[in-house]
C-alpha cells in the first residue's frame, strides 16, 4: 500500500516532473510519482485534479496540464519606462512565473507582509515575499530571521560587533541579537497585486 500522499504533494510532483521534462507524465509515470505500484491506482487522483482544473482530458483520454500546473503567461515583448516609443504587441514567449522567480521550489515559500519597516525598499503592508530556506545571507540581502525570539523581516549585515539586522525605513532602529539568532531564509522576490 502507498503512504498517504494529500492533494497538494501531488500537485507539487507533477509541477516538478513538468518543470524537468516539459512535459505530461505517463500514466505508468504518475504511478511512480504518487507512490503508486498500479496504473489504476492514479485515476481517482487524476479525476480529482480534473475537477480541480489542474489537468484536463481530451476526447481521446488524453492529460493534459493547465496553466494552475505549467503557470504559462504569454510574454509580449518589452516596454519603455521612459519616454513613450511605439510598441507592437509580438509573442515571444511564453513563461511560468514559477520558473521565472523559483530556482529551489522544494525550499521556497512565500510570507504576507504586515508592517511598514521595509517599505524604502519597496516592500509594504500585505505585499507578498517569496522566501528561499537555506542560503547562506550575504551583505545587504534581505532576510526572515528569528531574532531573540521573534520574527521579523530586514537587510542582512555583519560588522566587527557581529550580525545586526537593518530596517528599510528611518522611523525603526537597527537591532542586534542578544541571545539568538535564525535566519528563517532569503527573500529572492516581492509580489503585489494592484487590483
Amino acid at each position: 500500500m502507498p503512504r498517504t500522499m494529500d492533494i497538494a504533494e501531488k500537485i507539487t510532483a507533477l509541477r516538478s516532473f513538468y518543470r524537468q521534462e516539459g512535459r505530461v507524465p505517463s500514466y505508468a509515470e504518475m504511478a511512480e510519482l504518487f507512490g503508486y505500484r498500479s496504473k489504476n491506482a492514479v485515476y481517482h487522483p487524476i479525476n480529482k485534479l480534473i475537477e480541480m482544473n489542474y489537468l484536463t482530458r481530451s476526447n481521446a483520454g488524453r492529460i493534459g496540464f493547465t496553466s494552475k500546473i505549467t503557470g504559462g503567461i504569454p510574454l509580449l515583448g518589452s516596454i519603455q519606462a521612459g519616454f513613450p516609443s511605439p510598441a507592437e504587441e509580438e509573442l515571444l514567449d511564453t513563461i511560468s512565473i514559477d520558473e521565472l522567480l523559483i530556482s529551489r521550489p522544494e525550499a521556497t515559500y512565500m510570507l504576507t507582509v504586515s508592517g511598514d519597516s521595509m517599505i524604502d525598499a519597496g516592500i509594504h503592508p500585505n505585499d507578498m515575499v517569496l522566501v528561499e530556506k537555506g542560503r547562506v545571507p550575504k551583505q545587504n540581502d534581505i532576510v526572515i530571521a528569528q531574532v531573540d525570539g521573534e520574527w521579523t523581516m530586514k537587510y542582512f549585515g555583519k560588522d566587527q560587533q557581529g550580525i545586526y539586522l537593518d530596517p528599510a525605513n528611518s522611523a525603526y532602529t537597527r537591532i542586534r541579537p542578544e541571545r539568538s539568532l535564525t535566519i528563517g531564509g532569503v527573500v529572492k522576490a516581492v509580489i503585489r497585486k494592484y487590483a
